[in-house]
């Protein structure tokens, strides 16, 4: 068990008073996580909300990239986007087109 866990509600490590998810808290994460790099942006999903419940006064942007922004690694190449066909159905052969086919 971490002594690097969140001190509420005002954010900030119970191990070394910087502000949650300290540095060391980040590398427990990404240690911890290895082989399942989405889960520790959902774990730290739950967290922000509870944190812009308790700091409204905190730009979402700074929160943000306080608990999400840094778990995405600059090497990682962003995952595919599967994105919708826009491919149209084949027009109807024309008269001609179906006469010479028979």
């Amino acid at each position: 068990m971490t002594t690097h866990g969140p001190v509420m509600p005002i954010w900030s490590c119970g191990g070394c008073d910087l502000p949650w998810p300290c540095p060391t808290r980040k590398r427990e994460l990404r240690a911890e996580y290895a082989d399942a790099p989405v889960s520790p942006a959902l774990y730290l999903g739950s967290y922000l909300v509870q944190a812009t419940e308790d700091m409204p006064w905190t730009p979402a942007g700074v929160l943000h990239r306080r608990f999400l922004g840094w778990t995405r690694a600059a090497d990682q190449p962003m995952p595919a986007v599967q994105q919708r066909s826009t491919a149209t159905m084949p027009a109807e052969p024309s008269r001609e087109a179906r006469q010479q086919a028979v």
